[in-house]
């Protein structure tokens, strides 16, 4: 991470000079975080905290995770919380309270609670200048050999601190190593060796929270918030003095020995010790490479440690020695080595705090973990060998127990418990991942909270995609105590590098459920996820196995060998079931018995079986018998069969990905635009989308109903595999150079994205790989939001009819117009067998008006004579009036009468469908006139011509001609009419048969005639 600076004052261009910048297209898939680290080579820190409601310290562990650190719980090593990223590698750590300080390139940054607080820079120190002359006169007790000294640089660096403090140290562009703290100090190294800078820590003082009944926009500086120039220049704290080593001493570690105020002592490369003094930027005294060493040639400093005895250090030496050192009197006190072939350099030392026993723990680049009895003749009590995959990077024992904590740049950390003062340590805990870059993922499960990974480093892992701490490697038997006898490293007897894998989790709670193939071996192997560990059946080839593959039950497993045959196993009990043979032109046809991709539809039905000669073979699952091949024009590398639709994926050698649809055994899709071996490709679970990883470093997305390239952006590193989630929220890759695993937000989980294609040389760009901490809380909206600059596409709504020539059905239910068809039938089953009894009294009833819709009629009442005309008319039998029924006009003629001749009757056709069946039959029987009727036929006649409704018209015209038909038939005027719609209708009926029997016979001859 880079200094921050004060904010440069911009200058304003011209408008002339202006040019508008051009809209930046964010890609389909968003950086969300990394999974699979644990440690790297750096020292951890370990922080043990007493309080009076614990029952014993709370344990803290530190490790460097690259370019951020982890904070770790001790007890059960469950992930706290991961730093930020610092923009360089980390390399080193220190911890102050809640404070942890991490050195990056030439700066070190104060963390609290995973938040920068504050940085401290190289430049703007004092040069080996007195900061407080009287702050070591105290000193002189502590070291009667370096009193002298310690007087006389003490009065001559006062002399001189005018002097020098006019003279500032401009920055040095040199990374920092070796972080001490201790008090308010802050002491770092530089990587050359030549420096060493002192800082003043000042102390963290909480930021105020903001008062919620405070108004908005009151107290803006008080509370945190946007931080100005000045807040942020003051969180930069400069060295308050620089201090040069001489010539001819390359610092190589540095230590603050207890009780020594203001004293630390160096070691160099040149084998030598030196005490100097922070505050004065003296130095008290030098030890030479002969007083360690001895007659033995001079040795690197590689390790300081402090005793539980004070003035008592341990020394460790690039020769594998370890001297116990007594600063106060200059003597060796002890020495021990590390012996035997290849036990390398003192990586880092230990010494056992509690009252048990006087341990000293030595670690070695080589990996190996040495115990030695300090109270018996400091003899060797257990040497755990290859403790770590490497050297071991840092060795801490707990304070007040019998625990060994160490880390390694095999990217784990493991907890070693001794049950007695002299019992052999033994694995307690352990966190790890891959230590070498994995090259092959995929999601487990159908949850997408699961992933399998198999890496360089030869394991199969189970990663967990909510909680890291659900990870685990799955088990190849006693390799560490086997390693241990044969004294090689465990890395060596496991399996061969796996490079194929297949699984299925229907029955993974009954047998084994993944197979997978290693690198020149001729058998194929069954794993367990449920029970972590290597499956107990092997399933042995003719010739080298290349690939593997499982069927949708999860009963059966196949493995595909160079030799052309592919052999099916039970996965319950081991046993060879059937073997598929491809056909080839013998022992010199290479390339045609080569297998490269195994295949298996959902149903069992068809295997699909790929070669290097770029064909295809399909195989009936229960004959065996080939039923057909597809001869590509390229060589096949790999297939990936989307089980949920029979789409097959081909990668081929000359760059393209030829998708083939399974049943029809035709290639329906050539995706083209890598320009670089294609090593993986994945569907979405939609299978919409079809995503590639090549070569060239970028990672595309096709649209697979189009075939174009919707997506596509350049990783710093290439990716060698990738899977998309079940879910499809998550894209999983694993890259070159990382043990890490990779995830990739999908953009298109909240909003609609457009698929239109794009040219990949304008619109390509480099996006970064998601980080350890993955999306800040603050940022997470705006990273992982909706896309804000694709072009606005309104979403696609289907037309009521797709073209002018296509014939359109209503969307009314099937019932509906069955029960218009058939309401007489209906009518008559439902009529009551005894008729309504009247009422006792009469209720008030109001006139309504004549239609369907009950409407009441508020019109004037009667005046006084009309209405005694009515009362004295009372006792003569009221008769219905045809004639007047028939001179009021209805909301339904209505509607009919306003459309227009020309017109498709759209509303009218609406206001009908809308009816109920009883209203509908109600309103054609209302129909009374010889203009109306022809009206209605006209209506029907425009809508069978629209292509419109094409059900919904032969139901109108059944029911129509059932209740008219005498009339139409006795009238004249109507024959015109009926005979333009028989013709339509007889038209209309053709075309709609001959299109039906021609699809028909299609399905028919598509189904029963194998394809080639």
């Amino acid at each position: 991470m880079s200094r921050p600076t004060k904010r440069a004052r911009v200058q304003q261009q011209p408008a002339s000079a202006a040019t508008p910048a051009k809209p930046k297209r964010e890609p389909l898939f968003a950086p969300f975080r990394s999974l699979g680290h644990v440690s790297t080579g750096v020292p951890f820190v370990l922080q043990s905290r007493a309080s009076k409601h614990l029952q014993q310290p709370a344990l803290t562990v530190i490790t460097s995770l690259g370019a951020s650190w982890a904070m770790w719980e001790g007890q059960s090593m469950r992930l706290l919380f991961v730093g930020p990223d610092m923009g360089k590698p980390i390399t080193s750590m220190a911890v102050l309270n809640e404070s942890v300080f991490a050195a990056a390139g030439n700066m070190v940054g104060r963390f609290v609670r995973g938040k920068e607080v504050g940085r401290f820079v190289t430049g703007g120190g004092r040069t080996n200048g007195a900061y407080d002359s009287d702050s070591d006169s105290s000193d002189s007790d502590s070291s009667s050999s370096a009193s002298s000294s310690s007087s006389s640089s003490a009065s001559s660096s006062s002399d001189s601190d005018s002097d020098d403090e006019d003279d500032p140290l401009s920055p040095i562009p040199e990374s920092l190593d070796n972080l001490v703290l201790f008090g308010n100090t802050l002491i770092a190294l530089s990587s050359t060796g030549r420096r060493m800078y002192v800082w003043d820590v000042p102390p963290y003082i909480k930021p105020a929270s903001k008062d919620p009944l405070a108004k908005e926009g009151e107290e803006e500086g008080d509370v945190a918030g946007s931080e100005t120039d000045e807040e942020q220049d003051e969180r930069v704290v400069t060295p308050y003095a620089t201090l040069e080593f001489p010539t001819g001493f390359t610092a190589t570690k540095v230590l603050h020995p207890a009780s020594y105020l203001n004293k630390v002592v160096v070691g160099s490369k040149e084998g030598e010790v030196a005490v100097w003094n922070v505050r004065t930027g003296s130095c008290i005294h030098t030890f030479p490479s002969s007083a360690l060493a001895g007659s033995h040639p001079a040795s690197a400093v590689t390790s300081l440690s402090q005793s539980p005895a004070i003035d008592v250090l341990g020394i460790g030496l690039a020769t594998g020695a370890c001297i116990l050192f007594d600063v106060r009197l200059g003597e060796v006190l002890g020495k021990v080595r590390l012996e035997g072939e290849g036990a390398g350099e003192v990586a880092a030392l230990s010494f056992r705090t509690d009252s048990e026993a006087q341990t000293l723990a030595v670690a070695s680049t080589s990996g190996h973990v040495a115990l030695f009895d300090l109270g018996n003749e400091m003899k060797l009590l257990h040497l755990v060998r290859n403790a770590h995959e490497g050297p071991v990077g840092g060795l801490e024992w707990v304070p007040g127990q019998p625990l060994m904590i160490t880390s390694g740049g095999d990217n784990s950390v493991k907890q070693w418990l001794l049950d007695t003062p002299t019992a052999a340590p033994r694995l307690l805990k352990q966190r790890s991942g891959h230590h070498a870059p994995p090259h092959f993922v995929r999601y487990n499960a159908d949850d997408g909270k699961s992933l399998l990974t198999a890496g360089a480093d030869r394991s199969l892992r189970y990663t967990s995609v909510v909680r890291d701490s659900r990870g685990y490697e799955l088990s190849q038997g006693s390799i560490a105590r086997k390693a241990t006898r044969l004294d090689v490293r465990p890395s060596s007897l496991k399996l061969p590098l796996i490079t194929s894998l297949a699984y299925s989790t229907a029955r993974a709670r009954d047998w084994d459920d993944v197979v997978s193939v290693s690198a020149d071996e001729s058998l194929g192997r069954s794993w367990s996820v449920e029970n972590k560990r290597v499956g107990k059946w092997t399933f042995a080839t003719e010739g080298k196995a290349t690939v593997s593959a499982v069927t949708a039950c999860g009963n059966f497993g196949l493995v595909g060998s160079q030799a052309g045959d592919v052999q099916m196993f039970n996965m319950q009990s081991g046993m060879k079931r059937k073997v598929f043979k491809v056909p080839n032109a013998g022992v010199t046809d290479v390339r045609g018995r080569h297998v490269t991709g195994l295949a298996i539809d959902a149903l069992n039905r068809c295997v699909v079986v790929s070669t290097l000669k770029g064909a295809l073979h399909f195989f009936d699952f229960q004959t065996m018998k080939l039923m057909s091949i597809l001869t590509l024009k390229a060589s096949v590398t790999s297939i990936l069969l989307q089980r949920d639709n029979g789409l097959l994926a081909a990668v081929c050698d000359d760059l393209i990905v030829r998708i083939v649809d399974i049943e029809t055994r035709r290639v329906v899709r050539e995706l083209s635009g890598p320009r670089g071996r294609i090593l993986d490709i994945a569907f979405s679970p939609d299978s919409r989308w079809i995503i590639t990883t090549s070569q060239d470093s970028v990672i595309r997305t096709f649209d697979i109903p189009t075939g174009q390239l919707v997506d596509a952006f350049r990783t710093k590193t290439v990716a060698t595999s990738l899977t998309f989630s079940p879910t499809g929220d998550f894209l999983a890759s694993t890259h070159v150079d990382s043990v890490g695993i990779y995830l990739w937000a999908n953009r298109a989980q909240f909003s609609d994205v457009s698929l239109l294609s794009f040219v990949e040389e304008e619109t390509l760009e480099d996006v970064a790989l998601p980080t350890v901490q993955g999306v800040d809380a603050d940022a997470s909206l705006s990273a992982i939001s909706a896309p804000s600059r694709w072009e606005d596409i309104q979403p696609y709504t289907t037309p009521d009819q797709l073209a002018d020539s296509l014939l359109t059905l209503s969307l009314m239910p099937r019932s509906r117009w069955q029960t218009l068809l058939n309401l007489d039938t209906i009518k008559a089953r439902n009529k009551p067998k005894e008729a309504p009894k009247a009422p006792e009294r009469a209720p008030f009833f109001l006139p309504t008006l004549p239609g369907v819709d009950h409407r009441f009629d508020f019109g004037t009442s009667a005046p006084n004579g009309a209405a005694k005309e009515k009362k004295d008319d009372a006792a003569q039998k009221r008769k219905l009036d045809f004639a007047v029924g028939a001179a009021v006009e209805t909301d339904f003629v209505r509607r009919l009468t306003s459309e227009k001749k020309d017109g498709n009757y759209q509303s009218f056709f609406e206001y009908l469908k809308a009816l109920s069946p009883s209203n509908v039959d109600l309103e054609i029987r209302s129909l009374s006139t010889i203009p109306h009727l022809e009206a209605f036929l006209h209506a029907l006649l425009a809508r069978l011509r629209s292509h419109r409704d094409f059900e919904a018209c032969q139901t109108f015209l059944a029911v129509f001609l059932r209740i008219h038909g005498d009339i139409l038939i006795a009238n004249p005027d109507t024959k015109g009419p009926l005979e333009a719609i028989a013709e339509q209708q007889k038209k209309e009926a053709e075309r709609l048969i001959d299109l039906t029997h021609y699809n028909l016979g299609t399905l028919a001859f598509l189904r029963g005639v194998a394809l080639t």
